[in-house]
């Protein structure tokens, strides 16, 4: 009998969410850690993340137990000398109110690659709006909730598209050779477009229309005025 692997890729993600009012950090850290790894399903296998989303709201109203928030003290290290520094919970939670419920979940993680990969899918939001209306998250109830183990849900398998047919390549000398008739036709058409021209319409102009000429009117000649004769002079005959 062979046992049940998963593979990545396989399995469909849910979404959670969870109210975090008056809920207990590490009882609420227990909770989401193993929804977080897939532990809550029948096909968990551990080295693949096989577990499912999960929405925290109201983390600014999460609680400690007895006097946790001023005994309680989380360090940090920056690597450089002088730069360990220890901080109350109270005071953390003043400035980042979720870095208590992260700081929570985060340890009780793997502490490899795939339990970063898995951390990334928690949601941490102060007050009690999301933005994941649209993935339709299940509500659980904090602590006492648990998702119902329904076994494999599988992702549907993609469709291959269908490839067009490429086209067969061409070699650089068929190029060249393809090119040789182009360029011989290209020089080859006009000579033939002559050859086979059609003569040229004649234009055919317009016989001027004959304008009838008037004979210009004949200048009457100017008879010159007699001049006057002096009367003879008297006693002659």
């Amino acid at each position: 009998m062979n046992c049940y692997q998963a593979k990545a890729g396989e399995l469909a993600k849910q979404w959670f969410v969870i109210d975090a009012d008056d809920a207990v950090v590490g009882r609420l850290a227990a909770q989401i850690a193993p929804i977080l790894m897939g532990k809550h399903r029948p096909t968990y296998t551990a080295h693949i993340d096989t577990g499912d989303y999960v929405i925290v709201t109201n983390v600014d109203k999460v609680v400690f137990t007895g006097n946790k928030w001023q005994q309680k003290f989380y360090q940090r290290y920056s690597g450089h000398p002088g730069g360990q520094k220890e901080e109350q919970a109270f005071k953390l939670f003043q400035r980042h109110p979720d870095r208590i419920l992260r700081l929570a979940i985060q340890r009780m993680m793997p502490k490899n690659k795939i339990g970063r990969h898995m951390m990334s899918k928690l949601k941490l939001y102060s007050g009690s709006i999301h933005e994941h209306q649209a993935q339709d998250p299940i509500p659980l109830a904090a602590i006492e909730g648990r998702p119902s183990a329904a076994g494999a849900i599988l992702m549907p398998k993609p469709v291959p598209k269908a490839k067009a047919p490429r086209a067969p390549r061409k070699s650089a000398n068929a190029e060249a050779t393809a090119a040789a008739p182009a360029a011989i036709e290209a020089h080859a058409e006009p000579a033939a477009i002559e050859a086979h021209a059609e003569p040229a319409a004649t234009e055919i102009h317009p016989e001027p229309v004959a304008t009838e000429v008037h004979p210009e009117p004949e200048a009457t000649p100017v008879v010159p005025a007699p001049e006057p004769t002096e009367p003879p002079p008297a006693g002659t005959n």
